[in-house]
């Protein structure tokens, strides 16, 4: 860094902006007095409150009591309006644009929520909504005209006609403001609806034709526009004597944006007319707009191209074959506006006007691809190929993305329309599958599986056998747009993509998907982090496998399930195990071959079998339970030692017996240092290590019965047999002092033990008593079992 004069100068300087920046914030904090003069007693009621704060708080407080409006009309309507609203009104006189926006809200919403009827809300909130119509403010004025506008629709005639239209006549009158005509415009179009044609014809209409003579083309515009409001309120008659003559003299005006509003209002009113109409009045009068509107602004270009295809349904069957030839024409023109003038230029040098008008031709674009499915209802689809493939092409190769993704959009509707020609714009879809703009693949993803059903099922041929003849870059476009997706962050679309793979089955191959997509359907479902697209790709292989017909394929992708299986982590992934098992009873409830029915059943059998892996959580609890349980079985053993050399010391006369008590600690201290130091954490499965495991303790098992087969304790044998039932019913602490060589017994009895409660639920245990050298008979034991009052069988010992 340069820590030289100027700059160190040049810091001090920023440090003094920064300290002059400070300082509004400093003056800006509340003074004492100013947050005694904002506290309100909490004691207050919620009316109180309103009221309070609407008469001597702060702009701000006002503002919150009037969003609150609604909330305190649903709690108590009657003391809000007695109250609270008369305060409102006075506020609203001297309130700022947030306050008075603020009240056109809760305004409308209060109508909207009903919380009084009708006549109250008229009789309260009317005049209020009337009163701040001419705001100065623009948005402000256009807010409580929206909320006026939803007002109209649910007050009765009377109140209309005394509160609304009465006014209106003097308010439409050109001594009145610009603001106030507009006004009149809107509100004119809305009441059309709500009275009789006696009324319309006698009250309304005189101001119609007056506003549609204004002097300002804004009002000319805007009255224009209602015009469809009010053919639809009088009729068929009224519109074709009064309104259509006033629609042909504003397509005339010297103001663009009247022509407009006229244009699009006579096309939206095509159905009223009658044939005669249309050819001798209508017709006319579009050709001339539609020539005239290359020469003035872009604009008119807009319109006219997003209501051509509305246009030429309309006037069909009136055209001539010139006159036919000549609007086809003019679409293919607008098809491909502005792209003449593409050179490879940088957009760096080009004007900003240039680029303002190359974007206003990228719109005219967009609308010729959403009129595309009318404009070929319009050449019929027998003469798509020769009239509009060439245009449909072009559409599908802009080098703008807004219009190759509304193309992308139409592309089925484009598809049902051509029905058996659909194979001409095979070629087009592996281009939008292909397109760099995962926005048009989105598009185009919505109704992939009809297109795809389409594309095999129409065409010359509908053999099943030579449905991937006719796509044959459908496979590779396919896979390149799910890796395309999938390396995208918009996960969305690759999970939308995914599901809609599921219709494969129904177009290509079994053959194709195992080697094409169940593959990568099953590494998605493995390594993908977006767990919506986890579980689309598990779905999409579910059905692949369903309708796989080779029953080796399928017992592959069923063993990589099972090894995905033994990866889940109890009781963590417990979900996913159901959800695991869930699938597999799917499908062994839906298939039908015998063959492959077994084969499922034998894959249920091996998901029962297979071992289950812990969280360390689990793990460590699962690891205190074998610790108690290897203590306890220390204990017993203990308690047998200690009969054994009491019973020593009564026949130290008897040599044998010494030899026999040395044979035994020889075995049971064998046995204590054979058994495994480290204690195993998963749950034993039908493997090689566990049966080895198993067949050397029952061989330690046996050597130890063979022990004690010699010695009698028949005396001492009740009391052993007492201690060992309440070392079962409860843990006993252990004995401290153990030693190294303790004797320890491990069975697979006892394991289960305890270890019932930490194990995993898919795993079902039986609470059995651990067993003793002594041979003490379980009693879950069905060969065993028999009335709660049958007592243990003694062994020999």
């Amino acid at each position: 860094m340069d820590f030289g004069q100027n700059s160190l100068f040049g810091y001090m300087e920023d440090l003094q902006e920064l300290t002059i920046i400070e300082r509004p914030v400093r003056r800006s904090l509340k003074t004492p007095e100013e947050i005694e003069r904002l506290t309100v007693d909490e004691d207050l009621s919620d009316v109180e409150r309103a009221v309070y704060l609407l008469s001597a708080g702060q702009d701000i407080q006002g503002t919150s009591v009037i969003a609150n409006l609604p909330f305190l009309m649903r709690q108590n309507p009657t003391e809000t309006l007695r109250r609270v609203l008369p305060k409102v009104r006075e506020a609203l006189h001297v309130a700022g644009v947030e306050m008075q926006l603020t009240a056109a809200v809760s305004f409308l919403t209060i109508l909207q929520e009903e919380s009084v009827s009708t006549h109250a809300y008229a009789h309260s909130f009317l005049q209020v909504i009337l009163l701040h119509l001419e705001h100065r403010d623009t948005g402000v004025s256009n807010a409580w005209l929206e909320t006026l506008l939803s007002v109209i629709e649910v007050l009765p005639k009377e109140t209309l006609r005394h509160e609304i239209l009465n006014p209106l006549v003097s308010k439409a009158q050109l001594s009145q403001t610009v603001q106030s005509r507009l006004i009149s415009c809107k509100i004119l179009g809305k009441l059309t609806n709500k009275f009789d044609a006696h009324i319309i014809k006698r009250e309304i209409l005189p101001l119609v034709k007056s506003l549609c003579q204004d002097v300002e083309y804004e009002v000319r515009s805007c009255m224009c526009r209602q015009l469809e409001n009010i053919a639809q309120g009088i009729g068929a008659e009224l519109t074709k004597s009064v309104v259509l003559p006033e629609l042909i003299e504003l397509s005339r005006d010297e103001g663009s944006s009247v022509r407009l509003a006229a244009f699009e209002t006579l096309v939206n009113l095509l159905d009223i007319f009658d044939t005669d109409d249309r050819s001798q009045t209508i017709l006319p009068v579009v050709k001339s707009f539609c020539e005239k509107s290359f020469k003035a602004d872009e604009s008119l270009l807009i319109s006219l191209s997003f209501h051509l295809g509305k246009l030429c349904h309309g006037l069909y069957g009136i055209f001539t074959p010139d006159q036919h030839l000549r609007f086809l024409e003019f679409y293919k023109k607008l098809c491909t506006l502005g792209l003449q003038q593409e050179n490879g230029h940088n957009d760096n040098q080009i004007p900003p006007q240039i680029l303002e008008q190359e974007k206003k031709y990228a719109s005219v674009r967009k609308n010729c691809a959403y009129n595309l499915p009318a404009m070929i209802i319009f050449v019929d689809p027998k003469n798509f190929h020769m009239e509009l493939y060439s245009t449909f092409f072009c559409l599908c190769h802009d080098p703008e993305v807004p219009v190759r993704y509304t193309i992308a959009i139409c592309f089925y509707e484009v598809s049902k329309l051509l029905n058996s020609g659909v194979y001409l714009i095979h070629k087009e879809l592996i281009t939008l599958l292909q397109d760099e703009s995962l926005e048009v693949l989105d598009a185009l993803i919505d109704h992939l599986p009809e297109i795809l059903e389409l594309m095999c099922t129409g065409g010359e041929s509908s053999v099943q056998e030579n449905k991937l003849s006719s796509l044959p870059d459908l496979i590779p476009a396919l896979t390149a747009a799910e890796q395309r997706a999938a390396a995208s962050l918009k996960w969305r679309t690759h999970e939308k993509l995914l599901q809609k793979y599921a219709c494969l089955p129904h177009i290509i191959s079994s053959d194709q998907i195992y080697y094409r997509f169940l593959q990568r359907m099953f590494t998605i479902m493995m390594t993908n982090n977006v767990l919506p697209v986890q579980k689309a790709a598990s779905r999409t292989l579910c059905i692949f496998l369903r309708y796989n017909r080779k029953q080796e394929q399928k017992h592959e992708v069923i063993q990589k399930l099972i090894e995905l299986k033994s990866t889940l982590k109890i009781p963590a992934d417990k979900h996913l195990l159901q959800q695991l098992e869930m699938c597999v009873r799917k499908l062994l409830c839906q298939e039908k071959d015998k063959d492959v029915l077994a084969i499922v059943k034998r894959t249920v059998l091996e998901l029962d079998r297979m071992e289950m892996s812990m969280d360390a959580f689990q793990k460590k609890f699962y690891e205190k339970d074998l610790l108690d349980q290897e203590k306890e079985r220390e204990e017993l053993l203990l308690f047998e030692m200690e009969q054994l050399e009491k019973e020593k010391q009564q026949n130290d006369g008897r040599p044998s017996s010494d030899k026999i008590f040395e044979k035994k600690r020889r075995d049971t201290k064998t046995l204590t240092q054979s058994l495994p130091k480290s204690i195993p954490i998963s749950v034993p499965g039908p493997s090689s290590s566990s049966s080895s495991t198993s067949k050397e303790i029952k061989k330690s098992k046996l050597i130890r019965s063979q022990s004690f087969n010699n010695q009698a304790f028949h005396a001492k044998y009740d009391n052993l047999e007492k201690c060992a039932s309440k070392t079962t019913a409860g843990y006993t602490p252990s004995v401290s002092g153990l030693t190294k060589n303790s004797v320890l017994s491990l069975t697979d009895d006892s394991f289960r033990t305890r270890s019932a409660s930490s194990a995993p639920a898919s795993f079902s245990f039986s609470p059995l008593i651990p067993s003793t050298s002594r041979g003490t008979v379980n009693p879950t034991d069905p060969k065993n079992s028999g009335s709660k009052d049958t007592q243990p069988r003694k062994a020999t010992l």
